[in-house]
């Protein structure tokens, strides 16, 4: 469960990545599509929040 907090946190740049870690293209991209998936996720929840407490 760690590992899946610290890639999140990676993914979202609060976290510092690994130097070790092997860099490619589509391993660029999948981490950019996930960060995005994250952000609209974020973004989703707060405006369910937000329609909750207006009604």
């Amino acid at each position: 469960m760690k590992s899946i907090w610290r890639q999140i946190l990676q993914y979202l740049y609060i976290r510092k990545r690994d130097p070790s870690e092997v860099k490619n293209t589509n391993t660029k991209l999948m981490h950019g599509m996930n960060r995005i998936s994250i952000i609209l996720f974020l973004i989703a929840l707060i405006v369910m929040l937000i329609r909750l407490f207006r009604h």
